[in-house]
């Protein structure tokens, strides 16, 4: 964090222009060299007991600084995840509008069930089962109250229509079903996180 670096070094050096060592401007430099500056009288003016509160705030910055690497990486994983979202959901409206209507759907279905498993990671949802569904991280969104109940049924429509794509069912998914999985999907990808 370079925006803290000139607190962090002043908090260790003596300043150039001091004149007098008092509590206040005792520093870490002082402590280490066991520095004790008492009056004419023999009375304790400072003593190394005096750097405390500096070391303190030596370690609250060394903490941040921890605190906001962990959350700088945390912003760069969720910016190239997004971004290969966008590309994924830009790549099966391409296949749609060549008439993979499945293979558009799938691909969407894909992205829905990855980000919804990312919004259950952000949230801490904990998920006991193996080989999570749409309809696991779905239901398990609701029950923590991280979605409510319209979202959850526009969630489970998403996940129909996937499940349509994905299975060979009785019927083909149209081109408007497949349409409107992707569009649900980049919608959510930009409103739930």
């Amino acid at each position: 964090m370079p925006d803290r670096l000139n607190d962090f070094v002043r908090l260790h050096e003596k300043p150039k222009s001091r004149k007098d060592i008092g509590f206040g401007n005792y520093v870490m430099e002082d402590y280490l060299q066991g520095l004790k500056v008492t009056t004419g009288y023999g009375d304790v003016k400072v003593d190394p007991s005096a750097a405390m509160p500096q070391f303190e705030q030596m370690i609250n910055i060394v903490a941040a600084t921890k605190r906001r690497f962990d959350s700088s990486l945390f912003d760069i994983k969720q910016l190239v995840q997004a971004d290969l979202f966008d590309s994924e959901i830009s790549a099966a409206r391409h296949l749609l509008k060549q008439k993979f209507a499945r293979a558009a759907g799938a691909m969407a279905g894909v992205v829905l069930e990855r980000h919804l498993a990312q919004v259950c990671s952000n949230h801490d949802v904990k998920i006991a089962k193996k080989n999570l569904t749409i309809a696991d991280f779905n239901d398990s969104l609701k029950s923590a109250e991280v979605i409510d109940i319209p979202i959850w049924r526009g969630i489970t429509r998403l996940g129909d229509l996937r499940n349509l794509c994905d299975h060979n069912k009785e019927r083909e998914p149209t081109i408007e079903e497949v349409d409107d999985l992707i569009s649900g999907v980049d919608r959510l990808l930009k409103t739930l996180f």
